[in-house]
């Protein structure tokens, strides 16, 4: 039993190996945890968070929940979602350290939704493009379209931060003034298909996965309330503890092959030193601003 801030934690199996191909370990994923907490609690506070369980590493079973867990600690704050057949989902609330470390003993990737539970559901103070690329395409393609996302939003007078997705792709967020999930939904749709007519043999932003390959699909779907996006600093479920990392938009522009935006555990310490928290701003908010105003109807 371990106590932290207070908490009683039983935190098992430390010795675990989960990531076969680095050697790392159940309790080095606690540890990770526990060092980028400062950084990362602020993304994860008054979010509801959905969980991608991976108990016995990447080549375990993997399961999705967005119900707390059985045997969660009463200390464990939770969020009831109404689902449309009338039952609830009851999310678990990331709030402090015990929580976050909690959560890290099940092993789990963190997900998020764009709103908070301070403003209401539907209510988004985030809007998300999740860029992902198809067979015989890469991250460096993705960068491709996240500066041209990057130059669309910025015009509209929109602040503008990437990371890595922690898997293929890469994640284009930026910080918008309380706006109706499905109004901020529309607006990226717009932008999807904005990209798509500027770079046709690059983009597509519908789902469909024969229209996929080698091109990047901009997933605007991310922006609905009921959504989740893998949460910055979560640590992913892929065969080497890949990490959903902050980025430069100089580092955008430099990339040329997808390792050089490929980050592990290891590497996010060294990071966090040399440039904080890049991803601060989405928590600050003098640094939200409204989406444009929709066009007059004809």
């Amino acid at each position: 039993m371990t106590i932290v801030e207070g908490r009683r934690l039983a935190l098992s199996n430390l010795e675990k190996v989960l990531y076969p191909s680095s050697g790392t370990t159940k309790g080095e994923l606690v540890h990770y945890y526990a060092r980028t907490a400062p950084v990362m609690l602020p993304h994860l506070y008054g979010r509801p968070v959905s969980f991608l369980r991976y108990p016995d590493g990447p080549e375990g079973q993997k399961f999705f929940t967005k119900n707390v867990p059985p045997h969660a600690p009463e200390w464990v704050q939770t969020y009831e979602i109404p689902r449309s057949d009338g039952t609830v989902n009851e999310h678990v609330l990331v709030q402090d350290v015990p929580s976050l470390l909690w959560a890290a003993n099940l092993v789990v990737e963190f997900h998020t939704t764009t709103w908070r539970t301070t403003a209401g559901r539907g209510l988004a103070d985030l809007l998300v493009f999740d860029l992902d690329p198809g067979k015989g395409a890469t991250v460096v393609d993705c960068c491709t379209v996240a500066q041209w996302l990057h130059g669309r939003l910025t015009a509209d007078g929109l602040s503008v931060y990437p990371k890595t997705s922690g898997s293929v792709g890469l994640h284009v967020l930026v910080p918008i003034t309380l706006t109706p999930a499905k109004r901020a939904t529309a607006y990226a749709k717009s932008l999807a298909e904005e990209a798509e007519r500027a770079l046709p043999d690059l983009v597509v932003h519908r789902m469909t996965r024969s229209l996929r390959p080698g091109k990047v699909f901009i997933d605007y779907s991310q922006n609905a309330a009921a959504k989740t996006t893998a949460t910055a600093y979560t640590v992913r479920a892929r065969q080497t503890p890949t990490v959903s990392t902050p980025v430069t938009w100089a580092e955008i522009e430099a990339c040329t092959q997808p390792d050089q935006l490929a980050f592990q555990i290891d590497d996010i310490f060294d990071r966090l030193e040399d440039h904080g928290d890049l991803m601060a701003p989405l928590t600050a908010p003098d640094r939200s601003s409204p989406l444009p105003a929709d066009p007059p109807a004809t």
